[in-house]
């Protein structure tokens, strides 16, 4: 604990992780909360540590969050999370955004941090030491872009935690998420699968044929390791087509990147669509994606983000509420995001309608197929869609498939061009797909936004590598320097982001369960009797169905269903085909559309441009002005999750109440108390107690906005009555008069 002391003899406490050391300080800071009159705000000591930048608060102000992390106070930014570092000295009039080892030739009156999860903190020096603050603000430019991959705090983190837990004699718990880091996971994959025409393939140990590619890798049954040795020189870095999933009728989905050498192209292409093709049950030929000619590019997803970025940032937030929408829409971002998930169902209807396997080609193999494939898996395979399903598909997609997170996150700050948030697109497709069929997924919107934010903590393997290779490297030179015995599982000493338990305690973890979720896992009484819920065998339908009077195809809104229905069908019909008659992939999505969905089988999501929703909890959390008190979705999660748990302690009495009864054997619980293991956040109260929102509810929740670059206003202007379709602008004054 370093001990720090403020004015009024008050001690204030910052406490440090394992090998975390404090740089550089300044005390009688201001972090600023309003702009109004420039002198609200929290007073407090500003801190420079190897891992973050600290905020102690001189008071105790009120805690509006109620997702607390294990290692991150409530104002404390990893210094990986930061995008820009901007001094500004209001008396000369001059503005510089720092980096490293630069010379700062004034001394600032404001320090302005733009955070890459979309928070602006501004801290002002009025009665602060000059020189101390110009220290401070040298040293967060020059520590929050490291020369190297090893200076991030994550080495120095886990190497002390690893010698800690052999001193201590304590192990690391079991991870549920498969790795496939190891031939057994890909092996486990295959038979679950049913994928029997192909195999595991080991001719990339050492990564002697790729240097992105894992160690192992699936192919087809009928290539031998010689024939993949030759053609690998033909690919963009050896990467040879690699299998992803197999779908029930024998079609697969397979990746790889494009061919180098144009003499073999052919040759090489028909070879590898032949023993494809020889994996199909059927013998039908794959069909093939090119997704660089077929997607916006990486360069194209960086622009858009950093237009939408800048809307979400803006200040004063009011002046431009009347073009809230419109300037959403010119970002592209949302028209990206549609486009994605556009040609996911369209590889989809090859896959299952079409019955062929699915070829994605992009030049690096590295990008666009990871969003491609990971959202056709979780669009055909219910298992992805629960939480181990989800994480060990991004496990599977995104990280041992070489998506280059260092390069594409820019943590060492050195290549603007690099940059690109294609896993924060992916993670809004995901959203948008929860929010049309909200039963569907075990997981929730909180869970993606946290997920999101463990990019910017550097603790983890799981985002801090190009490929696995770059991650074998540097763990090795790393178990050499920290003493590691040769032969430990790295995972024991640099674990996956997977490993929550590092971040959240078990109850904040439980804000990641869907109390909506209808899973193999979920459990339901039928006249006394304890049952599952069981996949639906599919049948397709040749005629139409009269959609149902409430919730059809578990989409939230009753309105307008005829017309979504069949808004996919239209929306592919000019690309499709250029006749009339009804084609193929048409009657495959009408009739689809057509009935209740099956949301332990296909899902495909409507795609119309009005059906793509703005993500507002991730991108406005910050906002206050953006922020319903008491109001939001959460509001609707907290009654959902109070009466989940009731119905789970229901359950567990007639459970007990059953096995008194002859010829039953009564279920007992793990052991412990039985309110401890409740898997919801809000708990079930007694039916005497009044069933009212906890006071800390916001529609931000459970990420709060206090500490954002400041606003007019705390409450400001109802924004929502925009974000929700209104039609008629109102101006500015008539809102801010009104109380609603």
């Amino acid at each position: 604990i370093y001990v720090g002391q403020l004015k009024y003899s008050v001690f204030l406490l910052i406490y440090l992780s394992l090998g975390e050391i404090v740089v550089n300080e300044v005390n009688f800071v201001r972090k600023c909360i309003s702009t109004e009159n420039n002198q609200e705000g929290l007073w407090g000591k500003l801190i420079c540590t190897n891992f973050k930048v600290s905020f102690i608060p001189q008071d105790t102000s009120p805690k509006q969050s109620t997702l607390s992390h294990l290692l991150l106070g409530e104002h404390d930014i990893p210094l990986t999370c930061l995008e820009q570092v901007v001094t500004v000295n209001d008396t000369k009039g001059k503005k510089k955004v720092l980096g490293s080892n630069q010379k700062l030739k004034f001394n600032p009156t404001e320090l302005i941090l733009y955070c890459k999860d979309l928070r602006v903190i501004r801290f002002c020096f009025d009665e602060a030491g000059p020189e101390s603050a110009r220290k401070v603000c040298l040293a967060i430019a020059h520590y929050s872009h490291p020369a190297d991959l090893q200076l991030l705090f994550g080495f120095e983190y886990q190497g002390r935690r690893y010698h800690e837990s052999k001193v201590n004699g304590s192990t690391p718990r079991g991870l549920q998420t498969p790795i496939f880091d190891r031939s057994s996971d890909w092996d486990r994959e295959i038979k679950r699968t049913n994928a029997s025409e192909w195999r595991v393939c080991s001719i990339n140990q050492n990564y002697a044929v790729s240097s992105s590619l894992p160690e192992h890798i699936v192919v087809p049954s009928s290539l031998t390791d010689q024939d993949l040795v030759q053609y690998a020189s033909s690919f963009t870095d050896g990467r040879i087509p690699m299998w992803c999933w197999s779908h029930s009728n024998g079609s697969a989905l397979v990746r790889m990147s494009s061919l180098t050498d144009p003499l073999q192209q052919k040759k090489t292409e028909q070879k590898i669509f032949a023993a494809i093709t020889k994996s199909h049950p059927q013998r039908n030929e794959p069909f093939r994606s090119d997704l660089d000619k077929s997607l916006p590019s990486i360069l194209d997803i960086q622009s858009a983000f950093v237009k939408l970025r800048q809307i979400c940032i803006l200040d004063p937030f009011e002046e431009s509420e009347e073009r809230w929408l419109s300037t959403i829409e010119n970002s592209r971002w949302l028209e990206y995001v549609r486009a994605f998930l556009k040609h996911s169902a369209e590889m989809v209807y090859h896959l299952e309608g079409g019955n062929s396997s699915v070829i994605l080609q992009e030049e690096e193999d590295r990008d666009l197929n990871c969003v491609v494939s990971a959202l056709m898996q979780l669009m055909l395979d219910p298992r992805y869609r629960s939480l181990i399903g989800f994480q060990s598909l991004v496990q599977k997609e995104w990280v041992m498939a070489g998506h280059r997170f260092l390069d594409r996150c820019n943590h060492l700050k050195k290549n603007d061009k690099e940059e690109s948030p294609l896993f924060l697109l992916f993670l809004d497709c995901v959203w948008q797909m929860m929010n049309q069929y909200p039963a569907a997924f075990e997981f929730t919107e909180t869970y993606l936004t946290v997920l999101s934010d463990s990019m910017w903590i550097p603790l983890f393997s799981t985002f801090l590598f190009n490929s696995s290779k770059q991650r074998a490297q540097h763990l090795m030179d790393f178990a050499k320097h920290k003493a590691i015995p040769q032969g430990e599982d790295q995972v024991v000493y640099f674990p996956p982001v997977w490993e929550w338990s590092q971040q959240f305690s078990t109850k904040d973890q439980t804000l990641f369960n869907n109390p909506m979720y209808v899973g193999k896992g979920a459990a339901c009484v039928q006249n006394g009797e304890v049952k599952t819920f069981k996949r639906k065998p599919k049948a397709y339908s040749s005629t139409l169905r009269g959609p149902p009077t409430n919730l059809r195809n578990g989409v939230k809104g009753g309105e307008e269903t005829l017309t979504r229905r069949s808004s996919l069908a239209n929306e592919l019909k000019s690309e499709l085909t250029p006749v009339k008659d009804e084609s193929p992939s048409e009657r495959f999505f009408k009739d689809w559309f057509s009935r209740p969905a099956d949301l332990q089988g296909l899902l495909i999501p409507l795609l119309m441009p009005s059906h793509m929703a703005f993500w507002k909890l991730f991108f406005l959390r910050w906002v206050p002005e953006a922020c319903i008190s008491k109001g939001g979705p959460v509001t609707t999660y907290h009654k959902l999750s109070q009466l989940v748990d009731e119905i789970e302690i229901l359950q567990s009495q007639l459970r007990q109440y059953k096995g008194t009864s002859p010829g039953n054997t009564p279920l007992t619980s793990s052991g412990g108390n039985p309110t401890d293991q409740r898997r919801m956040y809000f708990q079930a109260s007694s039916p005497d107690d009044p069933s009212t929102p906890p006071e800390y509810l916001t529609s931000s929740f459970p990420f709060t906005p206090t500490g954002n670059l400041s606003r007019r206003t705390v409450q400001g202007t109802p924004i929502s009555k925009f974000l929700n379709g209104a039609r008629i602008w109102l101006s500015t004054e008539t809102l801010a008069n009104d109380t609603v």
